[in-house]
């Protein structure tokens, strides 16, 4: 049998032959059989699980992981409704928790996107912007909202914590996942499942060893996650004009 193989973005493959890949070219590559496994994100994995069948070997928790939607404390946009008609902020087009789930949040308050002036930036232009008055609200991650916010706090004129307010807070979002081919023996699966069980504090030392990927501090392996779990992300696919979730956003 030849070595399995895998295209991560962050995961060790020890013992594997592994790439880096787009998630374009990593559906390519699951459909023809060049890659076994595939790490990717929750907005992600629906469009491969649709598009190749593939299977959740292991999901890789992420705590707080939730999508918030920010205004500023003293301005008139105390509420969801109350940004009907005003110009609101996103991260990259199709990103889970910076476009995606701030867009579902807002949905879940029952305004819909057609009802807002959708502007998609970098998070960090959309904070500022924010602060301007540029724009009514922001949507990005709990995360990357406390971090903007803590940063204001040691910066000489920065703004104080309680000038923001969070108008809408998202569920905890589906988590990271490894995928297999369809291809892959389940056999083969499975000892890459227990794998990660047995070995999980290593694995996850070795993960958290890039400063891109601190945002899986406190992180577990769940090896019971099920596809259902991702109707959530699917909803979100719909909410933003893509009900069949064929195809990645912004592509």
């Amino acid at each position: 049998m030849r070595p399995r193989s895998c295209a991560v973005s962050i995961i060790p493959c020890g013992g594997l032959d592994h790439t880096f890949a787009n998630r374009t070219a990593a559906v390519e590559a699951l459909r023809f059989k060049k890659v076994d496994f595939v790490m990717t994100g929750p907005a992600e994995y629906v469009v491969i699980k649709k598009r190749t069948n593939a299977n959740i070997v292991v999901g890789f928790s992420r705590p707080d992981y939730f999508a918030t939607v920010i205004t500023l404390s003293d301005s008139p946009y105390s509420s969801v409704k109350s940004l009907a008609g005003q110009k609101v902020a996103f991260g990259s087009v199709g990103s889970t928790s910076k476009h995606l789930g701030p867009m579902q949040a807002l949905a879940d308050y029952n305004l819909g996107r057609e009802e807002i002036d959708e502007i998609h930036t970098k998070i960090t232009v959309g904070w500022e912007s924010l602060k301007r008055g540029d724009v009514a609200a922001v949507g990005m991650n709990h995360l990357n909202f406390l971090k903007l916010r803590g940063k204001e706090s040691e910066k000489e004129g920065g703004l104080e914590a309680g000038a923001f307010r969070v108008i809408a807070r998202g569920p905890d979002l589906p988590n990271d996942v490894l995928m297999s081919g369809e291809h892959v023996d389940a056999a083969v699966v499975e000892r890459m499942r227990k794998a990660f069980t047995e070995n999980s504090q290593e694995l996850i030392a070795a993960i958290l060893t890039g400063d891109d990927n601190k945002k899986y501090a406190g992180m577990k392996f769940l090896t019971g996650i099920q596809d259902s779990d991702y109707d959530y992300v699917r909803a979100m696919y719909a909410t933003a004009g893509y009900p069949e979730y064929a195809d990645f956003i912004g592509d």
